[in-house]
């Protein structure tokens, strides 16, 4: 039986949606999840916490948040999909801590609502982050800058955490 390479690469091209797809629901799911969760303290802090200058109106968060996941989402999946080395495995684990770290800091933040504590835990997820980058840019450059939009938004949230703490 002969397969040609053609057809393999074809067959190997409809089926990468797939990974792209799982990888951007996984990571759509853990925010979804962790808003999920913090719903009740979300719209508490909204209500009632002294914003600093600068925060953007509550309905932004949302829709940066599921452009961010889905882009994240992409780049894991491009470095998943790149050939195995130790660069591969070292970035799709630094992937999964600093999702962790996210997941949790809306935790610690809404429903605790323990200001400092979370600038603390923003801030090692912000050093994870750009471990993170550091490690995919030597996977892949796209997946790399894919996840700059992400850097600088929770560069963002940190100014912002930072300003709530010191408000409140």
């Amino acid at each position: 039986m002969h397969i040609s390479y053609h057809r393999v690469i074809n067959d190997m091209s409809k089926h990468k949606w797939k990974i792209y797809a799982i990888w951007i629901l996984l990571t759509e799911a853990v925010g979804a999840l962790s808003g999920w969760l913090t719903r009740k303290g979300a719209k508490l802090y909204g209500e009632v916490i002294v914003q600093p200058p600068l925060s953007p109106p509550a309905v932004v968060f949302p829709i940066v948040w599921g452009i961010l996941f889905a882009l994240m989402g992409i780049s894991a999946a491009r470095i998943y999909l790149a050939p195995p080395s130790r660069n591969r495995t070292r970035g799709l684990g630094l992937y999964a801590v600093q999702l962790f770290f996210n997941f949790f800091w809306s935790i610690i933040f809404f429903s605790l609502q323990a200001f400092g504590f979370a600038l603390i835990w923003l801030v090692l997820l912000w050093v994870l982050i750009l471990c993170m980058v550091r490690a995919f840019w030597k996977v892949d450059k796209i997946a790399a800058w894919l996840q700059i939009p992400y850097l600088l938004w929770v560069t963002f949230a940190a100014y912002l955490n930072f300003g709530v703490w010191r408000l409140n």
